[in-house]
Order: structure tokens, then sequence, then C-alpha cells
């Protein structure tokens, strides 16, 4: 069976990126245990950040949407459908300031949709993109990941079991500014023993 995988690129930088390794070399782990379909999203190049005549086209009921507001919502139509699609959505995440780079941002906001990621109901919200596993590649140069200064790895973890994606791991090269070799063997020890099921 073919596992589809979703790689989003976050690191601005497009040429010596420690997330971008480490997504390469966990590609080439599934692609060696079997079939693998992958689609990637780089997002170095920025994404639109949602506006007004976005959120209204959003929240317009999708059988009364005008033909303008349709196409304000084309490229979030298109980042939702990869993501629907996709068995295993595997993220690059450099910590910039300690939080996660604005076009990362931008990308959550795309395709968190009510009634469409997830929805509303009585019990609370409820994520509506299960069944899947994501991979999370963080690098940091001086913040500790998981620390009380880390505000991206846990909003990272809290945003996709919001979309109901509960199955998050961490591989995590933090600290490069003060260690860069040592960080490094740690993720790819990470690497090397990630299990392969999606």
């Amino acid at each position: 069976m073919t596992t589809r995988i979703l790689r989003i690129d976050a690191s601005a930088r497009t040429q010596g990126s420690i997330t971008r390794d480490l997504n390469d070399r966990i590609i080439a782990r599934f692609a060696d245990a079997g079939p693998v379909q992958v689609t990637t999203r780089d997002l170095s190049g920025g994404l639109p950040h949602i506006g007004e005549s976005w959120i209204g086209a959003n929240f317009t009921p999708a059988d009364t949407r005008s033909a303008a507001q349709k196409t304000q919502l084309g490229l979030s139509d298109m980042l939702v459908a990869e993501l629907q699609e996709a068995d295993v959505l595997l993220i690059g995440l450099p910590i910039y300031n300690f939080g996660v780079p604005a076009s990362l941002k931008a990308w959550i906001d795309m395709v968190a949709r009510a009634g469409v990621t997830f929805r509303y109901t009585e019990a609370g919200p409820q994520g509506l993109l299960t069944g899947k596993r994501a991979i999370v590649t963080v690098a940091s140069g001086g913040t500790p990941i998981g620390s009380e200064i880390d505000f991206a790895s846990g909003y990272i973890r809290h945003v996709l079991g919001f979309l109901g994606i509960t199955e998050v791991e961490f591989v995590k090269a933090d600290r490069t500014a003060i260690d860069a070799e040592a960080a490094r063997a740690a993720a790819l020890q990470s690497v090397d023993a990630l299990p392969l099921a999606a």
C-alpha cells in the first residue's frame, strides 16, 4: 500500500536547513520501506495572510458563495485537500524567535476551517482529520525544545490535535548554536528510530 506523505517545509532557508535535511531523511526511510507518494508544500516564499474578504467567504455557506468568494478560498481549498488526502503529515519546524515561522502560521490559518477540518459540537470542538500521523522535525539555535521558552512545539501539537491529528512525533535538533554536532547526532538517531507504520 502506498503511503501518502504531505511534506511541509517552513524553513526560510532552502540551503543548509536542518529541518529540510531531516525531512529528506525521513522520506527516504519511508521510501525504503515501501511505495510512497509525496506532496511537497514549500512555504519559504510565504503564503498570503487571511483578511476580511477571506473570512467573509469562509463563513458564507458553500452553496451560496459567489464566484469571487470561491476564488478567494481557492488556495485554502487546495491546501485543505492536500492535508485531507495525506496519511502522514511531515512538518519541518524551525523555531524563530521562540515561535513558529509566520509562513507556517499562515498555512495553519488556511487549513483550520470550521466545518471542514474541525467542527463545534455541544461537547466542544471536534477535529475532522482523524486517522493521520504527524511527524514534526524541529530545529532551534538556542531554545531548548519543550522548555518554558519554546512556544512552537506545544503550539503545533495543540493545533494538530484540534484538527484531529493526535499521533504526533517530534524529531528534535535543538540548541544547534551551542553544540550543532550533538544536536544533529541526536536528531539522526531519532530519525533512525521512527517506526515506519503510518
